[in-house]
């Protein structure tokens, strides 16, 4: 397939799954595999569009941080607690994501790993919708301290290639007890730091190839690819809340796994 078409549809993918349950990370790597690419060598484009999902997070929410951002100079209490919440829902993948960069690294070219978490994770999800009765928390800026550090803990699962950020914190939140809404909204928030933050240790370690222009992708196709994940995120986020909150997160489970099977059996993995 073409670079530049490859790099839209991957963008595209990136946008559409980055903040549903179902790792937009898996389905970046399993699709460069199919693409007929070498999943590894895109690596840091599959990182650096995640900013473009980012951007949408920034968009779609800014009067909510344009609010937390002026009330914590007032030292509002409700900014103080939104703020404190998400810097404690970073802090655990920010420290093992230093830690653990290399073994981190090893697994983001296996579809092995990502077939598998895929099911896997679709199981736990399904498990867990059965299983809890959600609280009504009513907002991120009303979790104890306790609840979001809780949250961040469950974050560091996704550091294992098809198991979904998303997924991992908003089940987490929900075995806390905490409301789909206030799950879904502190997973994009938690998103914001964390991805950004993961995409700039790769691009700081990529520097001097991103410069050079000597990668497989160039910055033509990555900027193609940012703005297809911005757009299409943009989207998703707009009606993932009011979905999820009617009609839960099984949906998404039984699409795991029906993804994560389809690669064991394309890739020939037993």
């Amino acid at each position: 397939m073409d670079v530049t078409l490859a790099a839209i549809l991957l963008g595209i993918l990136e946008g559409l799954t980055e903040f549903l349950p179902v790792s937009s990370t898996g389905h970046l790597i399993l699709a460069t595999e199919l693409f007929g690419y070498d999943a590894d060598q895109w690596r840091v484009y599959n990182v650096v569009i995640q900013l473009g999902a980012i951007l949408a997070v920034v968009v779609q929410y800014f009067r909510t941080f344009w609010r937390m951002g002026t009330g914590l100079l007032g030292w509002e209490a409700e900014s103080v607690a939104f703020v404190r919440n998400i810097l404690l829902g970073f802090l655990p993948a920010a420290v093992l994501g230093v830690l653990f960069k290399e073994q981190i690294n090893a697994m983001l070219g296996s579809p092995l790993v990502v077939a598998w978490s895929l099911i896997i994770g679709g199981l736990a999800i399904i498990a867990i919708e059965r299983s809890v009765a959600p609280g009504e928390t009513g907002g991120v800026h009303k979790l104890p301290a306790k609840q979001a550090l809780g949250v961040g803990v469950c974050q560091c699962l996704a550091m294992i290639p098809g198991t979904s950020r998303s997924g991992a914190t908003i089940m987490g939140a929900l075995l806390m007890g905490i409301d789909r809404k206030t799950a879904a909204e502190f997973s994009f928030f938690l998103a914001v730091p964390t991805m950004f933050g993961a995409a700039a240790l790769q691009m700081f370690e990529f520097r001097e190839e991103l410069i050079a222009g000597t990668g497989p992708v160039g910055w033509g196709e990555i900027g193609l690819g940012f703005l297809a994940a911005f757009l299409a995120a943009l989207g998703v986020i707009r009606i993932f809340v009011a979905y999820v909150s009617k009609t839960g997160f099984t949906p998404f489970a039984w699409y795991r796994i029906a993804v994560g099977s389809l690669a064991v059996y394309l890739f020939g993995i037993r």
